[in-house]
């Protein structure tokens, strides 16, 4: 087996993380025509708390699995990197077990006491025995990636997509069929399409284990192993000091979505009436996410491949190259982001009919992916952050974030409904992103946009407002067409409308210049050469 490069390696993890989002949108699509309101409310919970928890048993440990395996097999201690991995797989597979059934054995208590609807208990059981394989399968991931094999990883993740999608569709459809009012069973079965999913996952990851351990055979990897025997406590010491502050961080997001979830119903109770409460829930947790997940895509691969660039410099010592390497991170995470959240917020009415099975809700999710372009600079700067060895504070900004969004929710909630909630979420981004950066400013010649803030945000204001005029010129010329049509057709010309004004205003505004747009990708600097090439001529006449 050939090892990946670098680079290989950010383009397969973004490409399984773009096909797996893909199919993750094209499975709510389905579902939403088969669910109800309270039957997506029923699914969406089992999901939050599935997802939940497989972060908090499974999020840092593969990134230390890895760091751990790699640095001993750079010096030749392969049998301790082999220690290390049977391990990880034991507390993967103890973790898995225990999760498995406590998740079972409290699935009533969370539906009746916490999310205050008692017929979810069946789809969080439902969920439950996913959580026994992904545990080992997450510890698996993080060794091949350790041994710098991306691709088993990256196809595992899309195996489990294809599986867990197909197995949600047709399980609901069959009790969709067998009887449509029953929301508790087609909610279910959508969830328990997740087990197939882990399934599949599995055995991908055994398939490329033997793969590797064959390949092992064939061509040794040290010539002598200078490796001393470790006991399983230095080595869980080892793994769990280095993934805490990983897990802290990287469970910010998905902590926050699920309180949402859950606060949603539980802090509008009383104030609002329940069609209008479970409105909002089902719209939050099955359209709203779906989308604002879109525009975070390049910012998980980004902040994957940003920490070892920045670590060697800040290994060095070299505080220049920290900050410009992080500052260049940032810009193209703002640029790049930016207009994938103006399209799908300014427009979400579009995109919400377009995919879903009625437009209602927009409002909701425009508000929750306008404020994922926070989310995208903390995320990366969270990276950043770990790179320079610096994880505590990342994680004291995200932890206290967390409070403050607890407390504006209970504040906002009453008097603003959902809009009060997302509010507060919005907050805790901008809270950790604005920390983060005074941080890195602190430790690093670090400077983000300086005196480009001015023409990037009119950039930003005029296509808003151009996005937001095509898409209401557009669906009044469509009036009388069938909604799904009107619905491709604003967002088609949107597309096209952003991807010529966006880069354009970049460029004649001055945001970018010819030598920053030299040290970008080449695919980037394809895109923007046709402008730098106008503007030139502009220039000389």
């Amino acid at each position: 087996m050939k090892k990946d490069t670098l680079l290989k390696s950010t383009l397969i993890l973004a490409a399984a993380a773009l096909v797996a989002r893909a199919l993750g949108i094209f499975q709510r699509v389905p579902l939403d025509y088969l669910m109800d309101d309270l039957g997506n409310i029923y699914y969406n919970n089992a999901n939050g708390i599935y997802l939940l928890l497989l972060i908090v048993a499974t999020a840092g440990i593969p990134s230390a699995v890895s760091k751990m395996v790699s640095g001993r097999y750079a010096v030749g201690r392969v049998e301790e990197a082999q220690q290390v991995y049977r391990a990880a797989l034991l507390f993967g597979a103890v973790a898995g077990v225990i999760i498995t059934i406590g998740l079972w054995l409290i699935a009533p208590f969370i539906a009746q006491s916490i999310i205050k609807e008692p017929q979810a208990a069946s789809a969080i059981r439902a969920i439950a025995p996913s959580l026994l394989l992904f545990p080992i399968i997450a510890m698996m991931r993080g060794y091949f990636q350790g041994r710098q094999f991306m691709t088993a990883g990256a196809i595992s993740q899309i195996m489990e997509q294809i599986l867990r999608v197909f197995a949600a569709v047709v399980i609901a459809f069959a009790m969709f069929s067998m009887d449509k009012t029953d929301q508790q069973g087609i909610a279910s079965g959508a969830s328990l399409g997740s087990v197939f999913g882990s399934i599949g996952a599995f055995a991908v990851m055994l398939y490329y284990a033997r793969k590797l351990k064959s390949s092992d055979r064939i061509e040794p990897q040290v010539q002598m192993d200078n490796s001393r025997k470790l006991r399983l406590r230095s080595i869980y010491k080892e793994l769990f000091s280095l993934s805490i502050p990983i897990v802290m961080t990287a469970i910010t997001v998905q902590l926050l979505y699920t309180m949402d979830n859950f606060m949603i119903k539980s802090l509008t109770v009383g104030h609002y009436d329940l069609a209008t409460i479970n409105h909002w829930a089902a719209v939050y947790g099955m359209n709203a996410q779906s989308i604002a997940g879109i525009p975070v895509i390049l910012a998980v691969a980004l902040s994957q491949s940003i920490i070892p660039i920045v670590s060697s410099a800040h290994a060095t010592g070299d505080h220049q190259k920290v900050g410009h390497q992080a500052s260049l991170a940032v810009r193209i995470a703002l640029y790049s982001g930016m207009p994938v959240v103006l399209m799908l917020g300014i427009g979400a009415y579009s995109v919400n009919g377009l995919l879903f099975e009625k437009a209602t809700g927009s409002a909701i999710v425009a508000m929750l992916t306008l404020g994922t372009l926070f989310q995208i600079g903390m995320m990366i700067t969270n990276s950043i952050l770990l790179g320079i060895g610096e994880p505590k504070k990342a994680t004291i900004h995200a932890l206290t974030g967390v409070l403050i969004k607890v407390i504006l929710s209970f504040s906002l909630a009453p008097f603003f409904g959902v809009y009060g909630i997302i509010a507060a979420t919005t907050v805790c981004f901008i809270w950790a992103l604005s920390f983060n950066i005074l941080s890195l400013r602190k430790r690093s010649k670090f400077k983000l946009l300086g005196n480009k803030w001015i023409p990037f945000l009119m950039t930003t204001g005029i296509v808003a407002a151009v996005l937001a005029l095509v898409e209401w010129a557009v669906l009044a010329i469509c009036d009388g067409l069938p909604n799904k049509l009107a619905f491709f057709l604003s967002c088609a010309v949107m597309g096209a409308v952003l991807i010529v004004l966006y880069p354009a205003l970049l460029v004649f505004l001055k945001v970018v210049t010819a030598e920053e747009i030299a040290t970008y990708p080449r695919p980037v600097r394809r895109l923007l050469a046709p402008f730098m090439k106008l503007r030139s001529r502009s220039t000389a006449v």
